[in-house]
């Protein structure tokens, strides 16, 4: 008998990080689960995983809506028969310099980033037990989430705080067979990133590779991050070789920092 496909759901799998680790899940044997609230490029991501002969299906999620979240964990099991691997990837990092931030600001952050995961993880949860055995939820942290970084007083918070939940989830579904992880980017290579560089430039009347290169200058191995550095971690965390792993957060920055 034609063994069971593992089946995972990526969040913010359309572009970036959420992309690459997609791509090494299907790499991997999974069928994967696009939740994105830009369909179309999750619709792009799709195709590109059916052309090269893996399985795939995306849906427009909305990770601030905890319903919206449901949804596509209910989509996931229902195109693919069953869910093992949760990933939390969808995030936001606006640059907030401490006297600019507001709070609706703050609401949208917070709602994004923690609500996400936090429905990410309840979803996840539920559908295990629906289905009868345990898995893995994977949340996305960031290396600003384990020190603080100048100019990002929301998005560092909201960080730190996904390692928090990760370490309550981890201890709170652990007799059910799941395990709850985090993982914890550095300067990544995406259009968030980009992004980020530029604000911060800006801010200084600096280029956006001066931007850059303030986040990057502290990296030991002297490269920028690609998306596929972090996508091996999660990797490694959604296989079997991290069964006897959890309530950790692994940071994967080339070394800018050291635990």
């Amino acid at each position: 008998m034609e063994e069971k496909k593992r089946v995972a759901l990526v969040t913010g799998g359309g572009q970036g990080i959420g992309k690459a680790i997609a791509m090494r899940l299907v790499h991997d044997g999974f069928a994967v689960m696009l939740a994105d609230l830009n369909l179309e490029n999750a619709h792009l991501v799709e195709e590109e995983i059916e052309a090269a002969g893996g399985r795939a299906g995306s849906i427009r999620t909305n990770v601030a809506d905890r319903a919206s979240v449901f949804k596509a964990v209910d989509a996931a099991v229902e195109e693919f028969g069953d869910l093992n691997v949760m990933v939390n990837n969808a995030g936001l990092g606006p640059t907030t310099p401490i006297d600019t931030i507001t709070p609706e600001q703050f609401d949208k952050v917070y709602r994004v980033n923690v609500g996400g995961a936090l429905w990410g993880i309840q979803a996840a949860h539920i559908k295990f037990r629906e289905l009868g055995h345990g898995g893995k939820i994977i949340s996305a942290s960031s290396q600003a989430g384990v020190v603080g970084n100048p100019n990002l007083a929301l998005y560092s918070g909201t960080k730190f705080a996904i390692r928090g939940i990760t370490q309550v989830a981890a201890r709170d579904l652990a007799a059910e067979g799941i395990t709850v992880n985090a993982y914890a980017p550095g300067i990544v290579r995406t259009p968030m990133m980009f992004d980020i560089a530029h604000q911060v430039g800006e801010n200084a009347g600096e280029s956006d590779e001066w931007g850059m290169q303030t986040f990057a200058k502290d990296i030991a191995l002297g490269r920028l991050e690609e998306p596929e550095d972090v996508a091996n971690v999660v990797s490694f965390l959604a296989g079997p070789d991290s069964n006897y792993i959890t309530g950790q957060t692994i940071e994967v920055d080339g070394g800018m920092q050291f635990h």
